[in-house]
């Protein structure tokens, strides 16, 4: 894909590595805390199960209609556990900051939208879960003031969606910059990893160590096809690697001492 083109997207968003531990949580049965709401490690592995489950019955049936048998790794969805706990805990995360706000969630996108996007059957829980998250991502993305660029932020976008191959490598930030436009996806990508950092911050959120780094589930429209891509952490200025334990400038300058 050229790179001018990407230049909408229905929402990004980034989370940075959360340390488990930073509040006294660390069982090792438990993948993610989020104030008072726990994600085991079991009911990641469940939806994970379920997707490639739900994935290979697909596959196989399609394949039963010419009378093939696809091998084991056609049989497997491109799907992560990581990928889960991502959304699992962004999605309480922007639920938090939606109910503080007080901004209202349209339920717009359904399964069955995302599903041939995604590569995964629509009834599968994975496909559910992106549909909220989206929901809810862009009604934050609406509600929040965009954020100024810079030139880190935009290139924390711009490796981001290098990695799934859906954007020509090796460009510079001014070419990135053109290929981008206004960036008013950028825009609303920092506003929001800052408003979900907030609310982890305030939440206590931690993340065992297995999971780490954690990043927001993202997408953006080539114009003919999403690309779907997690985000690392990004703030006003660019890319940060821990929102778990913010050093006063005081603690700073005796650690740097």
């Amino acid at each position: 894909m050229r790179a001018r083109r990407l230049i909408a997207a229905a929402t990004v968003a980034a989370l940075g590595v959360l340390s488990l531990g930073a509040c006294g949580k660390s069982a090792p049965s438990v993948a993610a805390y989020v104030g008072d709401t726990t994600y085991s490690v079991a009911r990641v592995d469940d939806i994970y199960d379920d997707v490639q489950a739900t994935y290979g019955a697909a596959v196989r049936a399609q394949a039963a209609q010419t009378g093939a048998t696809p091998p084991p790794e056609q049989q497997r969805a491109a799907v992560t556990r990581q990928d889960v706990l991502n959304l699992l805990v962004s999605i309480e995360l922007g639920r938090r900051v939606v109910a503080a706000k007080g901004v209202t969630v349209p339920d717009q996108v359904t399964p069955e939208q995302l599903a041939p996007q995604l590569r995964v059957p629509a009834e599968a829980e994975y496909a559910r879960l992106w549909a909220e998250w989206i929901d809810v991502s862009q009604a934050l993305g609406a509600s929040l003031p965009p954020a100024e660029l810079s030139d880190d932020a935009i290139m924390a976008v711009y490796h981001a969606i290098e990695k799934t191959g859906a954007i020509n490598s090796g460009l510079t930030v001014a070419q990135v910059r053109e290929a981008f436009g206004q960036a008013g996806f950028v825009r609303e990508a920092t506003a929001l990893s800052l408003a979900l950092r907030e609310e982890a911050q305030r939440a206590g959120a931690s993340i065992n160590p297995r999971y780490r780094p954690i990043g927001v589930p993202s997408v953006v429209s080539t114009g003919q096809a999403l690309v779907f891509y997690s985000l690392p952490y990004i703030d006003h200025d660019g890319p940060v690697t821990d929102i778990s334990t913010p050093q006063t400038p005081a603690a700073s300058a005796a650690a740097g001492a």
